[in-house]
């Protein structure tokens, strides 16, 4: 029993983080209709940038912050100057763009910082949470500020002007227009706040494992799952989707032989698979009825 709630409490921790990236890749897909193949690897720069600002002398909380804004401005710039000028070219020009801006992250992490491994600082410390011996201070600290994050998204989106336009865009962009409200910076603005979003996973996950230039490989997998899973058009489901995701892995990591801990992010990639295939296994998302 004790290890089940170990490898619950770890998956709960875990997902977290999966929870963030699930969030970031549904903000983009309400915007614009569109899988961000990039989302990992941005988050991955993001964390870079905010690791040589520690080296630089920053504290944790002011170079994570920068980095923010600065992922801030990188995601609404790259929606405005590529993905808007081609928004409404077929689905494989945008397939392509995103695959060439995964590798533009990922190569010039590289270059810019080397390929080797990093250690990235836990601003909560080490050892066991209010002695709970599953769950470190770093989890801990992982789960409330991503609750924190969360309900920050959830006002920005209920009560404020800019959450309500983006919902309103992405739920019907002519009727926008018509009520004078620029898709085009509402966009930018969603591809900005995922972007943002990314940079503080990135800097939540790194200290465990480690900052290098493949880090969000297997994260950001389990994100596009627990979307998938949760259902594209739910925000909720996807924060669900991605708990549900890292705590099937942990289970099928520690009870499934075949599995095992080495092979457990597969779990992420059937996921997908079958979510693929079936096309209705979502949580909260709904299925969208085109007339012809």
């Amino acid at each position: 029993m004790d290890l089940f709630i170990q490898q619950i409490t770890s998956g709960v921790a875990t997902g977290s983080i999966y929870a963030c990236t699930a969030l970031a890749v549904v903000i983009i897909y309400l915007a614009v209709g569109h899988l961000n193949y990039a989302q990992g690897e941005m988050a991955m720069f993001s964390t870079f940038i905010s690791w040589q600002l520690i080296q630089w002398g920053c504290s944790f909380p002011a170079a994570v912050a920068l980095s923010t804004v600065a992922s801030f401005a990188i995601g609404s710039l790259i929606q405005a100057t590529i993905f808007e000028p081609i928004r409404d070219e077929a689905p494989t020009s945008h397939i392509v763009i995103y695959i060439g801006l995964f590798s533009v992250f990922n190569g010039l992490a590289s270059f810019l910082w080397g390929s080797s491994v990093k250690t990235f600082p836990s601003p909560f410390g080490t050892g066991d949470f209010l002695g709970i011996k599953s769950m470190s201070i770093h989890q801990a600290g992982m789960l409330f500020v991503t609750m924190a994050l969360l309900t920050a998204i959830f006002v920005f989106f209920r009560f404020t002007r800019s959450g309500l336009k983006i919902r309103a865009a992405a739920d019907n962009r002519t009727a926008s227009h018509t009520v004078g409200i620029s898709v085009r910076n509402v966009n930018a603005c969603a591809w900005g706040l995922s972007a943002a979003i990314g940079a503080i996973a990135g800097a939540l996950i790194a200290p465990v494992v480690f900052l290098e230039p493949n880090m969000m490989l297997s994260t950001a997998l389990s994100g596009f799952a627990g979307a998938l899973l949760g259902g594209l058009t739910s925000p909720l489901g996807a924060v669900l989707g991605g708990y549900a995701v890292a705590i099937l892995e942990n289970l099928a990591g520690t009870y499934v032989p075949v599995i095992g801990q080495e092979l457990k992010s597969v779990i992420a990639l059937i996921i997908v698979v079958v979510l693929m295939v079936v096309k209705k296994g979502s949580i909260l998302g709904h299925r969208t009825v085109k007339r012809f």
